[in-house]
């Protein structure tokens, strides 16, 4: 007799997963802060059923911002309130030391804006996120249009190859009213060096690797369950 097998959980299931198991950060009567992206919309959801717990979030998007305030949580301008105590978000890639590539979502400065002003970064991510080294994802850079073709020049310098981000056949337009470039080609071992150096390039806003801001916790999900990795 064969054994029975085990069920295979699809990724919106283990989004789902990480997306509750994330509420055990969130301290009662605190400010939340929240992130962007669709691993993150399973934690709003998740966040709704308490919400009479906390006094609200700070968001980073405007995307989050309406999905928190549908739900009837209440969302406070980051500059009222002076600390969070976490933030959580999703990431495109995290690798072994809890350094991330984020900004799939084109919402990568504020949510690097909301992480700064945060104690606990707390990620939440499926295994296929897991990266040795970041590079894989293509990387978002939020830039200020007079300035997207020089920058691509000086990613091109790198080995890399930078790709204004469309949509709908247009640039796409950021929640900051910036430009967003892809950059493919790139291995990125040195990420620390690797935000500071781009992010002292004129014109850009900022570059959508996570190391001076990088996750304190991850949370990911895995096949056999959630799987909690803390980071020194």
């Amino acid at each position: 007799m064969n054994a029975a097998a085990t069920p295979t959980l699809t990724q919106d299931e283990l989004k789902t997963l990480v997306g509750q198991a994330a509420l055990q950060y969130v301290t009662p009567g605190s400010i939340v802060g929240v992130g962007t992206g669709s691993t993150v919309n399973k934690f709003i959801d998740a966040l709704a059923s308490i919400k009479d717990q906390i006094q609200g979030a700070v968001s980073s998007s405007e995307a989050s911002t309406q999905r928190l305030k549908a739900l009837g949580i209440a969302v406070f301008d980051s500059n009222a309130v002076p600390e969070l105590a976490v933030y959580i978000d999703g990431a495109d890639e995290i690798d072994a030391q809890g350094h991330m590539v984020k900004g799939g979502g084109a919402a990568l400065t504020r949510e690097k804006i909301v992480a700064a002003q945060s104690r606990q970064f707390v990620c939440i991510v499926d295994e296929s996120k897991l990266v040795s080294s970041l590079g894989r994802f293509p990387l978002p850079v939020e830039v200020i249009p007079m300035a997207s073709q020089r920058i691509a020049r000086q990613f091109a310098a790198m080995g890399g190859t930078a790709t204004l981000r469309l949509k709908d056949g247009q640039p796409l337009v950021t929640d900051n009213g910036q430009h967003i470039l892809d950059v493919t080609g790139l291995s990125i071992t040195d990420p620390l060096a690797f935000e500071s150096q781009v992010n002292q390039w004129p014109g850009v806003v900022t570059v959508g690797v996570f190391a001076h801001q990088k996750a304190t916790v991850c949370l990911m999900g895995t096949a056999s369950g959630v799987k909690t990795i803390t980071y020194a």
